[in-house]
């Protein structure tokens, strides 16, 4: 399952893959963590032209042809529509998914969530489809972005089979979902330090909006949101208060802790090592330590400064963490993740940290640090 949060069309765009700023093994070609658009030397875009509602001779040869654009709806064995596209020179298309092949302009891959009993990456089956959206852009002011579900493959094609959900539009043009489906959610007052939590909504492969569906794969679409766009949302980009961090696979020496339960900021320390010992090598109670301003017990985390700076609702500062990954970001930013129920998997939600993909605890979801000193 491919979802946004939101993008620019002129500026870098963020697709939700949660890697904070930078993928593992480093940004490589297509694949990376974030993806910038900007306007095409010559135009590629595409729309809808004529309708093939029979597996007629022309039908055949929009399919057979790889230098036409076109989307192939099969509703019986015996019967497919196709609909051939035609260039429109007032548009970019780029396109998403998780295939290397050449028309796929931005690869991404699903994010593996590791922890004990989490099962093998390579077993689990990709909730990102090969050609899984595209984005047409305005090529003149304001470029305005919209996004469809389904990519061209290098034939120019597009086939949505027997089990995809699909339909005749009241204008006689098709339309469908796909299996994996393409998720949107736009914040309520847009993106700005007022945002409140919107409602995720699927999007069709001609754009159209719907309420999701039961499962991403189930046949029966939901129902049609015609208040609503398939543009997607233009932001602002911040300056962060902190430099940008990289993680890394250990902690600095000099990199900030804190207690998880009362916020309490400070450097590593080994204090009471045989008692803390004997407390690690009971597993996950291991994380738990007795914090030595207030005595209360928690988990005892390094913290890392958020850097992706397109999750952030304001240029506040970095003065809460989330829990249990102990990464930083400001009040509001922290608070209006907490709430937010991310798609997991193929049909489920919950609430996750946005720079690390890891599932927030149990309440407090995040916690207001409480440094020694000002913050510089």
């Amino acid at each position: 399952m491919l979802f946004f949060w939101r993008t620019f069309p002129s500026l870098p765009i963020t697709c939700y893959a949660r890697y904070n700023g930078s993928l593992p093994n480093g940004d490589r070609g297509r694949h990376k963590s974030r993806f910038g658009l900007s306007k095409r030397s010559k135009a590629n875009g595409v729309k809808p032209s004529t309708v093939h509602s029979t597996c007629t001779p022309q039908a055949a040869k929009v399919i057979s042809n790889k230098d036409q654009h076109s989307i192939s709806y099969t509703l019986f064995r015996a019967q497919t529509v196709v609909v051939e596209y035609t260039q429109d020179n007032n548009t970019d298309m780029f396109q998403i998914g998780r295939s290397t092949e050449s028309p796929i302009d931005f690869v991404v891959t699903d994010t593996a969530i590791g922890g004990p009993g989490s099962p093998d990456p390579q077993s689990v089956q990709s909730t990102i489809s090969r050609f899984a959206c595209r984005i047409a852009c305005q090529r003149s002011p304001p470029h305005t972005a919209s996004i469809y579900a389904a990519g061209f493959d290098s034939s120019k094609n597009i086939f949505l089979g027997e089990k995809a959900a699909k339909w005749r539009r009241l204008d006689g043009q098709m339309d469908g979902l796909t299996t994996n489906g393409v998720l949107v959610m736009h914040p309520r007052q847009g993106f700005t330090q007022d945002s409140q939590q919107g409602v995720w909504r699927e999007i069709s492969v001609c754009g159209n909006i719907f309420t999701l569906r039961e499962t991403c794969s189930a046949q029966q679409r939901g129902k049609m949101v015609d208040a609503e766009s398939q543009e997607l949302c233009p932001v602002g980009l911040n300056t962060l208060a902190f430099p940008s961090m990289r993680r890394k696979a250990t902690p600095d020496e000099m990199q900030p802790w804190a207690y998880l339960r009362c916020g309490h900021v400070q450097g590593y320390h080994d204090w009471g090592s045989q008692r803390r010992h004997h407390e690690e090598s009971r597993g996950q109670e291991g994380r738990q330590r007795e914090c030595p301003m207030c005595r209360s017990r928690g988990p005892y985390v390094p913290l890392w400064l958020g850097c992706e700076a397109g999750f952030y609702l304001d240029k506040a500062p970095p003065t809460h963490a989330f829990s249990p990954c102990g990464h930083v970001c400001s009040e509001k930013t922290a608070a209006f993740w907490s709430r937010i129920p991310l798609p997991h998997g193929t049909h489920t939600f919950h609430a996750a940290c946005p720079f690390c993909a890891l599932p927030l605890g149990a309440e407090p979801r995040y916690v207001r640090l409480i440094y020694q000193g000002p913050l510089d």
